[in-house]
Parts: C-alpha cells; sequence; structure tokens
C-alpha cells in the first residue's frame, strides 16, 4: 500500500451568495496553503477567450454531460439555464485527493451542501456571508458587470441562499478582506492538520 491510499486528502468547501467574495479567499488560500488545490468543474458553456480545456473547465457538450449524469459521473451538478450545466466530476476529486492533496471547492450553497453530505467527516464546509445584503449590494454595484434587473435578482437569490448558511460548519463573515484571510487560514489549517 503507497501513501496515497493511505494518506488521502481532505475537503474544503467555500460556499457564498455572488459577491460575497469566495473566488477572492479561495485563491488566496491556494496561494498560502500548499496541501490544497482547486476542483476544476464540468461545464456545456464555451470556451471563452484564453480559457483550457483540463485548466478552466472540464469542457463537455451537453450530449456528454447528459450522459455523464446517467453513469453517475458527478459529485453534484446543475442545470443553470436550460442546455448550461455546471458540475463537479467524481473522477476530478479522487484524483487530487489520491495524491495526497486536499481539495478546495468554491461552489454555490446547493453544491456545497452536497458535496458535504458525499464526503460527511472528511470535508469541512464554510459558508462565507456578507456582512449584510447593504454590503453585497454595494460589491455587485461595483462589478458594473449587471443591470438593475439582474442585480435584483441576485440580492433576491442571495437572501434565500442565507437561510441555508447554518447548515455549514462555519460561518465566516466577509467585513474586512485581511482579516477574513486570517480567518480562513485558521480554520482551514486546523481542519487539515486534525487527522
Amino acid at each position: 500500500m503507497n501513501k496515497a491510499d493511505t494518506d488521502k486528502g481532505k475537503v474544503v468547501i467555500f460556499s457564498a451568495p455572488s459577491g460575497a467574495g469566495k473566488t477572492t479567499v479561495v485563491r488566496h488560500l491556494l496561494d498560502v496553503i500548499d496541501e490544497l488545490e482547486f476542483s476544476i468543474s464540468a461545464t456545456t458553456r464555451p470556451i471563452r477567450g484564453h480559457e483550457q480545456n483540463g485548466v478552466d473547465y472540464y469542457f463537455l457538450t451537453e450530449q456528454e454531460f447528459r450522459e455523464r449524469i446517467a453513469n453517475g459521473d458527478f459529485l453534484e451538478y446543475e442545470e443553470v439555464y436550460s442546455g448550461l450545466f455546471y458540475g463537479t466530476l467524481k473522477s476530478e476529486v479522487e484524483r487530487i485527493r489520491s495524491n495526497g492533496k486536499s481539495v478546495i471547492f468554491d461552489v454555490d450553497v446547493k453544491g456545497g451542501l452536497n458535496i458535504k453530505r458525499y464526503f460527511g467527516e472528511e470535508a469541512l464546509a464554510i459558508f462565507l456571508k456578507p456582512p449584510d445584503l447593504d454590503a453585497l449590494r454595494s460589491r455587485l454595484l461595483g462589478r458594473k458587470t449587471e443591470g438593475e434587473t439582474q442585480l435584483q435578482q441576485r440580492l433576491e437569490k442571495a437572501a434565500f441562499e442565507m437561510t441555508f448558511a447554518h447548515n455549514f460548519d462555519y460561518i465566516l463573515i466577509n467585513n474586512i478582506l485581511n482579516h477574513t484571510f486570517t480567518e480562513a487560514e485558521t480554520i482551514v489549517r486546523n481542519f487539515l492538520n486534525n487527522s
């Protein structure tokens, strides 16, 4: 039996409403904690710009994605819009864990809870929460990526998603980013160092 068989990595899940800062926090953790590796998602959306298959996403056709669903290949998936799927392949997670690395996810609330259910005690689920909906609105406005209707939809979805925060292992309020980084590092390192 080799080290990879006896020393599989753990699973760290970050979920949050859009605009709460989960991607920023996850990128920071990847920079400072060597044992973490990011799980690359699969999607049916087209490749954009300089994206690469197997680096940014695993780009699948809708038919390929549906076949993989039927085969039970996904840990979690969601059809965001008709024909537009995103999901986590079990093979991607096992590839990372079998190399002794721990997997870190940046996923929506539903996906995060599904992954936590699947891995149980091997997973740490953190809900990153904005200080309040006004702060979230300001952050989303600062992005300048959506109109008023889209903004309102995101805020309504965020309010709904925040009702699931109590189902996570930790609720981390992202008020001052440097404090959030420090707290996230402490929580994740403690989890990874506990056998």
